[in-house]
């Protein structure tokens, strides 16, 4: 058990949390579009944030799978 870092229970919390930001992220741009330069930053930093975090939790939890 990673003493130092977040506790599985946060780290699955995180990549739930993660994944809804990029489902409700691609939902609502694919639903709008992406207009203008903005918008295409809005996507980029908050894909990048997202995605991520979803990685690193699923990392996270990959790389340490005891209880």
């Amino acid at each position: 058990m990673n003493r130092f870092g977040p506790s599985r229970g946060e780290l699955k919390f995180r990549l739930i949390a993660s994944l809804a930001g990029l489902a409700f992220l691609i939902g609502g741009f694919a639903r709008t579009g992406i207009f203008g330069i903005a918008s295409l930053e809005i996507v980029i930093i908050g894909g990048a944030f997202f995605g991520g975090s979803a990685l690193w939790s699923a990392w996270q939890l990959w790389k340490d799978p005891q209880e």
